[in-house]
């Protein structure tokens, strides 16, 4: 059974960023792509700037579902000053701040079925006073998840990959690691994807922190005394878990055939690899939260925008993404 009528929702980031012109093109391509009704939720002058496309500015989100075939319904949030695409300022973090929060709200409230957020700049958002480390950890804090429990999936078409460790310095990483935070990642990817990706026994692969997974401690000893006890612990509860395995030969096509998921200790760890294989199709899945919620896997690309340079495939995708996790969800909760 389908879901009930309902559009997602999709946070425009930041203004002066590439959001409103990728937002555009997605509902460009919505035929093509098959893509569901969406809001964008954002100032409306952000899309003018970069798109000649019909919009239309709707009240709520039944007046989307109407104009959807037309028009990109915009739920206007009009707190940004002028806009300059590629110039962010102030006022563009604040008007950013206020689509998203607006957005989560609608998707928390149940009145939209997922939740999409565009790029936006850490940097000015800090500078209005901002605390969380990203967008991921504000949208747990409104769904009342501790920001330990939302964890960062990033997906492409043949790979999945979760960063244990996340927005720190690498020199941070080892003494960040441990087997509880091992295990609360891990678990989490889990129970992820068995809720929004249908994977009844998912495979996790470890990689290990340290060159050739520490060579048996000669090259470090985090394998040993904290991925290998978590591992153990993983497996005993049942879980498909391997590792921890050398991270450069992880990557290639027969590798990623023999896991659902790779465990990343950090960052970059995990990102590279994502964004080689898949950069312009790439989502950032939020597991652990009640509600959908993914993201493009880029940035702002401030140096780009306004020019009709962006490339719409990874809000594509994670629109679509969205919109097959909530009916994955509706469709569980109606067999539960």
């Amino acid at each position: 059974m389908p879901l009930p009528p309902s559009p997602l929702v999709v946070a425009m980031g930041d203004p002066a960023g590439v959001g409103p012109e990728i937002v555009a093109k997605a509902w460009d391509a919505r035929s093509e792509r098959a893509l569901p009704p969406f809001v964008a939720v954002g100032d409306p002058r952000a899309v003018e700037r970069v798109w000649r496309g019909p919009v239309a500015i709707v009240r709520d989100l039944n007046e989307a579902l109407t104009v959807f075939d037309r028009a990109l319904p915009v739920l206007a949030i009009t707190n940004a000053d002028e806009i300059t695409p590629g110039v962010p300022d102030i006022e563009g973090a604040r008007c950013a701040l206020a689509s998203l929060e607006t957005a989560a709200g609608l998707a928390q409230s149940g009145a939209a079925r997922a939740l999409v957020t565009a790029p936006v700049s850490k940097a000015q958002l800090y500078a209005i006073g901002f605390t969380h480390p990203g967008q991921t950890e504000f949208v747990a804090e409104r769904c009342g998840v501790s920001a330990d429990n939302a964890v960062m999936m990033l997906v492409g078409p043949t790979l999945r990959v979760v960063p244990i460790t996340t927005h720190i310095a690498l020199a941070q990483v080892p003494g960040s690691l441990s087997v509880d935070l091992v295990l609360a990642k891990a678990r989490a990817a889990v129970r992820g994807l068995r809720k929004n990706f249908g994977l009844a026994q998912p495979r996790l692969a470890f990689a290990g922190l340290n060159p050739h997974a520490g060579e048996g401690g000669a090259l470090g000893r985090e394998e040993i005394d904290i991925l290998e006890p978590a591992i153990a612990l993983l497996q005993a509860e049942g879980i498909d878990a391997v590792g921890p395995l050398a991270a450069d030969t992880m990557f290639h096509p027969r590798a990623r055939e023999r896991y659902d998921a790779a465990m990343c200790c950090y960052h970059d760890q995990a990102l590279v690899p994502l964004k080689t294989l898949h950069f312009d199709e790439g989502v950032n899945f939020t597991l652990g939260l009640p509600i959908v919620r993914t993201s493009p896997d880029h940035g702002t690309a401030f140096p780009i925008a306004g020019r009709d340079a962006a490339n719409p495939g990874a809000m594509i995708a994670a629109i679509a993404m969205a919109h097959a996790a909530a009916e994955r969800r509706f469709a569980a909760a109606l067999n539960a």
